[in-house]
């Protein structure tokens, strides 16, 4: 839905009046210091509960927001951090719970166990294709991690998370178009021996158990290890799996655990080694089908079990040298990744998909996806050198390497009759064996990608007030790739494995220029503004089969999907202000961009089967605005929230072809299934190219209009001991999943939540006690409505957990 011009008036007026509203309460603050008022920032890490440490003022939090410390309020980008208090008092166990906490992001699931991580409508567009990358780049302790996937590892040990809003190309690189999120996890120090307990219980048999321990070994040498274990029965069920009524989705079986050493011989030289493992095992996340009859939306009508094992493990090494203001960094990571994942490709029994669908796949009773393996592994190298010694200009220059390799083996079964419950077949089987005569589709690939960049940033300081920020970064990526695949159980391999790589054809080079520019102008020691200019980037890259196979090369077609992919850039135009008045009980935040995004990566369809791909929007427009407050009211009571607006769409002629609308068109015209394609295969391809779609005008996907929270906390002493608590609300309004937009079904409903916390810490003890209820209403609320870009191109709602209610004690020394 596009936004009138009387709603963009409004909101343009909005902001000038908000900012002249801030630059008057600024003068008025400036005067008080003028005249001996305290408005300077507390030097002090902030969290939730330090207000209540400060005399009722709110902390500061240091962020490495630009690969150098700084004070959140001091940085010129829009950039979020939630801590490890906030994380407990919502019960953020992984990415998916920080919905609806950060302006602008929104984390969707989709299939194989992926997570579409968005910010402001920029993010993975191109689902099961290990070709690419998100427009979100995530990173552990400044470490870039390389497989969606991974990034559904749990939160172990944490002490903040860092959302990035914007490109972040300069300082992040490739994969940042839309922003970063980087974890910050706690360090071992030489301070004391400290730790902590917390176990938990709930609802849905869920058990959650987090502890750490630091140990100073020496003076100059400490340890820290943490462990986190969460398991909790499925929120949803499946109704028809032979043999296991109720088989249960949904649920969780994870553990992680970290160990880090920490060595610092002087005040020059430190050395920090750590390693974090994470292992999920479970059923698979509910995927309800949107033709599914069933109006309970914790119940599927589905036939086949689904599984999902993931496997991450990450080591990396920082290394620094300190010479009074001139720091040299060296970080060093191998991180690996295993991931078998199945699922019901159409969602229902074979009653159901026969009467719904059996028109438009031949007769096919199920559609079933045995196996979606992935295997990761990836090595970085980065140094940079950093100055800061406290004069009017402070830098960073660097560089960065590389590698990676993302190999994928798939089993998609469909056939006209059976059970369906297809077993995982080995990579050796040969192409003749039987038990592949109901394999739909098959594809052994992998996708090799090496990487580098140099970089450097600056900020001097014209005038005491005044600062001036520059950064410019060189990209260049290099993907090379090799797959075969069959289709229909058939091959042309003629002898040994079925299937056997070769060659996807030359490698895809892409390069680019990244950069920020930026002006910061302090009105007072605690309100400033700022305007920036950055570009982002993501590289193109390979089509595994489209580039042999598709309508571009064997039939000229000018919108068939091609051999390779471009790169995606984005030129995002930011003005803010980051501010504190009332002798820093309120800080509140705005800023307000601007986009012109170009070449958006996306999922195409060709007119001729499976020649599917990568295909690139040319342009889309995105302009919105961003407001964030904590307000220390009273000495007890604290008020905390923030709201997004935001709009997009596609600016230039673009034909798209929609897999939902290619099939149906081809059934249409009587050439449903694949025999019946190929024994008519230019009526088919015919019938199929007319379905084109021009998506001119069409809104940018993962894109809520409305967006945000609030908060109310009260802190107090009670008894022996002190009482917090705190409740939050939470809106997600809707978005489109895709560029299509057809129809009802892309379209992602919005939702709200309310969710409670209380804590009643022993002082002196060590000891506290809480209790949370997440989705107090028990609201179904759609976390995500996707398609299946691959198979027979199912709609499916994925549902944000219900009603959990967790007692929890902890103990910290």
């Amino acid at each position: 839905m596009r936004i009138s011009q009387q709603v963009r008036k409004t909101f343009t007026s909005s902001f000038l009046a908000i900012a002249a509203v801030m630059a008057g309460q600024a003068h008025a603050a400036e005067s008080a210091v003028e005249n001996g008022g305290d408005a300077a920032v507390p030097g002090v890490q902030g969290g939730p509960t330090d207000a209540a440490q400060n005399n009722g003022q709110l902390g500061e939090i240091v962020v490495s927001a630009e690969r150098t410390n700084t004070t959140l309020q001091k940085a010129n980008l829009a950039v979020t951090a939630v801590t490890a208090d906030l994380l407990r008092q919502n019960n953020i166990t992984e990415i998916g719970g920080l919905n609806g906490s950060v302006p602008g992001l929104v984390v969707a699931s989709g299939n194989g166990g992926e997570r579409n991580i968005a910010i402001r409508g920029i993010g993975l567009g191109t689902p099961e294709n290990p070709a690419t990358q998100s427009g979100v780049s995530y990173h552990i302790d400044g470490v870039y991690i390389f497989n969606s996937i991974a990034a559904n590892a749990a939160f172990s040990d944490v002490s903040q998370i860092e959302v990035l809003r914007g490109p972040q190309g300069t300082m992040y690189g490739q994969g940042s178009t839309g922003g970063t999120i980087n974890v910050v996890s706690t360090q071992p120090t030489t301070d004391k021996l400290s730790g902590y307990v917390d176990a938990g219980y709930g609802n849905y048999n869920y058990v959650t158990t987090n502890a750490a321990l630091n140990v100073p070994i020496t003076d100059t040498l400490a340890a820290r290890g943490a462990i986190q274990f969460m398991k909790h029965d499925g929120y949803a069920k499946a109704t028809d799996v032979a043999g296991q009524p109720g088989y249960p989705l949904s649920d969780a079986n994870t553990i992680s655990g970290k160990a880090s050493i920490k060595w610092t011989p002087g005040t020059v030289f430190s050395l920090l080694l750590s390693t974090i493992q994470y292992r999920g095992d479970a059923n698979g996340a509910e995927q309800k089908n949107v033709l599914d009859p069933n109006p309970d939306p914790r119940k599927v009508t589905q036939d086949f079990p689904g599984t999902s094992y993931v496997r991450t493990q990450l080591y990396y090494g920082v290394a620094k040298l300190d010479f009074d203001g001139l720091v040299a960094t060296s970080i060093t990571s191998y991180q690996k990744l295993l991931s078998r994942q199945g699922w019901d490709g159409d969602g229902l029994n074979q009653a159901l998909f026969l009467q719904y669908q059996g028109a438009n796949t031949g007769g096919a009773a199920y559609d079933h996806i045995a196996l979606w393996q992935q295997q990761a592994k990836s090595w970085t190298q980065e140094v940079n050198l950093a100055y800061d010694k406290g004069g009017r200009f402070k830098g960073i220059i660097g560089g960065v390497y590389l590698h990676s390799r993302n190999s994928s083996y798939i089993n998609e079964y469909s056939a006209a009759t059976g059970d369906g419950l297809n077993a995982p077949l080995a990579m050796h089987t040969a192409y003749d064996d039987p038990l592949i005569s109901a394999l739909q589709y098959a594809e052994l690939s992998s996708i090799t990608r090496d990487s580098f960049a140099f970089y450097g940033q600056g900020t001097y300081k014209l005038t005491d007030r005044l600062s001036i920020t520059a950064g410019l970064r060189y990209n260049r990526d290099k993907y090379v790739g090799e797959s075969d695949s069959i289709s229909g159980g058939r091959s042309s391999q003629t002898s040994g494995v079925y299937l056997q790589p070769s060659s996807s054809g030359p490698a895809n080079i892409s390069d680019a220029l990244t950069w920020k520019a930026a002006v910061n102008y302090d009105i007072t020691p605690v309100n400033m503004v700022y305007v920036s200019y950055t570009r982002g980037y993501k590289p193109g890259g390979v089509n595994t089969n489209a580039g042999r196979f598709g309508s571009f090369i064997s039939m000229g077609n000018p919108y068939g999907v091609q051999g390779n992919f471009n790169k995606e850039t984005v030129d995002s135009f930011e003005i803010g202000s980051k501010n504190r008045f009332f002798g820093n009980r309120l800080q509140f935040n705005a800023a307000a961009f601007y986009y012109l995004y170009k070449n958006m990566q996306f999922i195409n369809d060709d007119p001729i089967l499976y020649s599917y791909g990568i295909g690139n929007v040319p342009m889309a427009h995105i302009y919105g605005g961003e407001f964030e407050a904590d307000w220390r009211a009273t000495e007890h009571l604290r008020l905390d929230g923030n709201l997004s607006l935001q709009h997009g769409s596609f600016t230039d002629d673009f034909q798209a072809l929609n897999p939902i609308t290619a099939t149906a068109a081809q059934a249409a015209a009587g050439f449903a299934g694949t025999g019946g394609f190929y024994g008519n295969y230019y009526a088919a391809y015919l019938s199929r190219a007319a379905a084109y779609q021009n998506v001119k005008g069409n809104a940018v996907p993962n894109m809520p209009t409305v967006q945000g929270s609030g908060a109310i906390s009260w802190t107090g002493q009670a008894g022996p001991g002190k009482l917090m608590l705190r409740a939050q609300y939470l809106y997600r309004g809707g978005f489109q999943s895709n560029v299509f937009q057809s129809a009802w079904y892309d379209k992602t409903p919005h939702y709200s939540q309310v969710n409670l916390f209380a804590n009643y810490d022993f002082v002196g003890t060590g000891f506290s006690v809480s209790a949370t209820v997440t989705n107090l209403f028990n609201v179904d609320g759609i976390s995500s409505r996707f398609t299946d870009p691959y198979g027979t191109h199912q709609v499916f709602s994925t549902y944000i957990p219900p009603r959990q209610a967790l007692v929890s004690v902890k103990y910290a020394f």
